[in-house]
């Protein structure tokens, strides 16, 4: 399996890619209309909404895991066909694109993060749409040693919460019922993975950061809505501490619930 996260010149080195732009907003801007309006050569663009989640709901979050068909057609018109190697990216660190690099990797297909993402980027953007030709991607279901279900999230020893700090501290909460954070969880915002030039950290740096996690199988990643959980997770795999779980509703389904919040450090 490639690298979960990957530069430019892996790029160069491996034409061969499908390159999955999965830009997306929380302010109403359109990905779509980015998208087209200049993206990496021959990317195609993968709607959060249509292919990387189910419809809302209280009882399973924001953005739900979608079902396997769902995820599985999207891709398929999108060209991006069993046995593809994906290099994902968005223009914000890679906080979107993950939950697509995370999911591939999930089912066992060749997956990474574009390590700069869009920024990176130091020649011409294409404009418009790509020409597709559709794939076959199967149809899988999501391993269930992958995921964390709410009461393991709920009653886990190794719980990170990949939101900013205010939102985790309960200071402030723009999307979701209630503010706070699962009890016991320990605080990780994304941000802390990236330099400043919104580039990973080294292995060495990200296993500076994840001390006390030694074997990434114990963790349960969980953030807003399961999207940005994703880096945490890929993060974790790029220091070399292995894979841990999604908690795919993370605290948009949390919250919902009449389950004990915390606040505060």
């Amino acid at each position: 399996m490639i690298p979960p996260v990957v530069d430019l010149d892996w790029l160069q080195a491996h034409p061969d890619a499908v390159l999955a732009d999965v830009r997306h907003y929380l302010d109403g801007r359109s990905g779509a209309d980015a998208h087209a309006a200049g993206h990496l050569p021959g990317a195609v663009f993968v709607s959060m909404d249509d292919v990387l989640a189910d419809p809302p709901s209280p009882a399973r979050g924001r953005h739900p895991l979608p079902a396997p068909e769902r995820f599985a057609d999207g891709l398929s018109a999108l060209g991006i066909g069993d046995g593809a190697t994906v290099v994902a990216y968005d223009d914000a660190g890679g906080a979107m694109a993950a939950r697509l690099v995370w999911l591939l990797r999930m089912l066992g297909e060749d997956a990474g993060l574009l390590d700069g993402g869009l920024q990176a980027w130091d020649r011409e953007l294409e404009a418009g749409a790509p020409a597709v030709e559709p794939a076959t991607f199967t149809a899988r279901g999501w391993p269930a040693e992958a995921l964390a279900t709410i009461d393991e999230a709920a009653t886990g020893d190794c719980v990170i919460d990949a939101r900013a700090g205010e939102r985790y501290r309960g200071e402030v909460e723009p999307l979701d019922p209630a503010a706070g954070h699962i009890p016991g969880a320990r605080s990780l915002p994304l941000s802390g993975n990236l330099d400043a030039s919104r580039r990973f950290r080294s292995p060495a740096e990200l296993r500076e950061r994840f001390a006390g996690i030694d074997d990434a199988a114990d963790v349960v990643s969980y953030c807003g809505s399961g999207i940005t959980a994703c880096h945490n997770l890929i993060a974790l795999e790029h220091a070399g501490l292995g894979r841990g779980r999604l908690f795919p509703g993370s605290w948009s389904q949390y919250s919902a619930t009449d389950r004990p919040v915390a606040t505060g450090e």
